[in-house]
């Protein structure tokens, strides 16, 4: 015989997808109202305000996060979105991959904090993370849309699960990475095991940790991209509606419109990982601190004259 038995596996996931189907309704409807409800009511919000309105705020955000340069970036990229009139599309693509993020983030940490803190979690969460991070896109499309129909809540399930492993690989490498010996310190003055999380592994942490941030949101993005073939509403719909109808110019102005977005979360959250000394935050800083060793000369100086006086 030249070939092996066949292994219906297949079948035997799709058994498992309708047994859950038929037995958990109730949940996925619940899951499905809530994540639609976080997605809509995040969209209008930031449709509440005149589009305008939105760019400044976002260039004043990206200039007390990061930089001048970037503010200007920015205003003139939210402003091109507004005048290829894809604002509305852009912002729910934006509460889709904010509310994604938010809950990936939420599971991915803790995930990866008890990864490096176990050697038996990390053993057991990393080929589960590989699979989650090698299996094709669409494919976390399918037994979603057989659980929540088609909208949002599809989107936001399949976006969770495909961006959620690096936020769990970097938050434990981020730990792992926290030199022993300042572990070791902090263990030797009595500090318990959360008091040397909190205040030890986390801060020292934070860059790798925001990386892994960083990632998750540029994936959740190019994953939004992908429940447009979901019927999520949003710039993903855009680019399937222009691969349907072969429109290059609608494609090319969506698609500009997500590398915008992409440029701008990932620049933010880098910025906040990483402080590139040139925000506003840091010139108030560094302002407050120079105003602060003035004082402190001319009390020193004063204290000094009135010695001899004395």
């Amino acid at each position: 015989m030249n070939s092996l038995p066949h292994l219906p596996l297949g079948d035997r996931v799709d058994t498992g997808i309708r047994w859950i189907k038929d037995n958990m309704s109730p949940l996925l409807d619940g899951i499905k109202d809530s994540l639609e409800f976080l997605v809509e009511g995040l969209s209008e919000w930031l449709l509440t305000l005149p589009s305008l309105i939105v760019v400044i705020l976002f260039a004043l955000l990206g200039m007390a996060i990061r930089s001048l340069r970037f503010a200007v970036f920015a205003l003139l990229g939210m402003g091109l979105v507004v005048s290829m009139e894809l604002w509305e599309p852009a912002m729910q693509t934006l509460a889709m991959v904010l509310i994604a993020t938010v809950i990936a983030v939420i599971v991915a940490i803790p995930v990866g904090i008890l990864a490096a803190r176990n050697d038996t979690v990390s053993a057991i969460v990393r080929p589960v993370l590989d699979l989650m991070q090698t299996m094709p896109a669409l494919v976390y499309l399918v037994p979603v849309v057989i659980f929540f129909s088609i909208g949002y809540a599809p989107g936001v399930v399949a976006t969770i699960v495909f961006a959620m492993a690096p936020g769990v690989r970097l938050t434990e490498l981020g730990i792992r990475q926290v030199d022993k010996e300042t572990v070791e310190a902090g263990q030797a003055f009595g500090g318990t095991a959360w008091q040397i999380l909190r205040g030890i592994q986390l801060p020292l942490g934070l860059p790798t940790i925001m990386a892994g941030v960083n990632q998750v949101i540029m994936l959740a993005l190019s994953m939004a991209v992908m429940a447009g073939f979901v019927g999520a509403d949003g710039l993903g719909k855009i680019v399937v509606e222009s691969l349907s109808r072969v429109d290059v110019a609608v494609g090319f102005e969506a698609g500009l419109a997500i590398v915008i977005l992409a440029i701008f979360l990932d620049r933010s959250t880098a910025a906040i990982g990483q402080p590139t000394g040139r925000s506003l935050g840091a010139f108030l800083r560094r302002r407050r601190q120079v105003a602060l060793e003035g004082r402190k000369a001319v009390s020193e100086q004063k204290a000094s004259q009135a010695v001899p006086a004395a």
